[in-house]
């Protein structure tokens, strides 16, 4: 996959000798759910994803899991980012939602392009504090927004073009901050009101002005 690089616009920016350092690494295919790290482990390398989504989990002590954040290309993980600067452990857990494409950059190329390129030290921080505001944005939901309105916007930024959404009632709890059988009574509401319906195993929008109308209720 050679000059993928050039093929990464959100690397854009990034100058001839950066580009060069980065396009020497291979980029390797990951498979759907695979595990890239659990609580506790330590970072072994920066990623750069170039195709599909990664999703990073915190598990409570009572066994319920919140997503964190999300990772497509362009972004980067906050507690990768924080790993390889100052070798904090991974207190949370990444899991490939699709199959990936990524590069993974070695500790010791990202200090020297940290060093070196001020453009690479600029997408670095920049993902790094986007990342930071989906975290205060799932603190806010999670504290604050009724699960209503936070189930509409997941199943909205989850459905294909067709409305439909692959996902079990669990799933959805884990992404919303919730348990499984708040979500199954909130969506059997959903379906009740012709918003939604249960179709071979997933969700299917009807009526996606109404679920956008509940995405943006006020809050209270």
């Amino acid at each position: 996959m050679a000059g993928w690089a050039d093929q990464a616009g959100f690397l854009a920016g990034i100058d001839v000798e950066a580009r060069q350092a980065l396009e020497a690494l291979t980029p390797m295919h990951v498979p759907h759910r695979t595990t890239l790290f659990r609580p506790g482990d330590a970072a072994q390398s920066f990623v750069i994803l170039l195709s599909g989504r990664i999703g990073v989990y915190l598990t409570g002590r009572n066994g319920r899991e919140l997503l964190l954040y999300s990772v497509t290309p362009g972004e980067t993980c906050v507690q990768t980012t924080l790993g390889v600067l100052g070798g904090a452990p991974y207190s949370g857990e990444a899991v490939a939602e699709s199959d990936l494409v990524a590069v993974m950059v070695p500790p010791a190329v990202f200090e020297r392009l940290m060093a070196d390129s001020m453009a690479f030290r600029h997408f670095v921080f920049r993902a790094f504090a986007d990342r930071l505001s989906d975290l205060m944005f799932v603190l806010e939901q999670v504290a604050f927004v009724k699960v209503e309105q936070r189930l509409a916007h997941a199943l909205i930024e989850r459905a294909d073009e067709e409305g439909h959404v692959a996902l079990t009632h669990q799933e959805l709890a884990v992404i919303i901050g919730t348990a499984r059988e708040v979500v199954s009574r909130r969506l059997e509401a959903l379906v009740s009101k012709g918003v939604v319906e249960n179709e071979r195993g997933e969700i299917r929008i009807v009526d996606r002005p109404e679920l956008a109308r509940m995405a943006r209720a006020d809050q209270g």
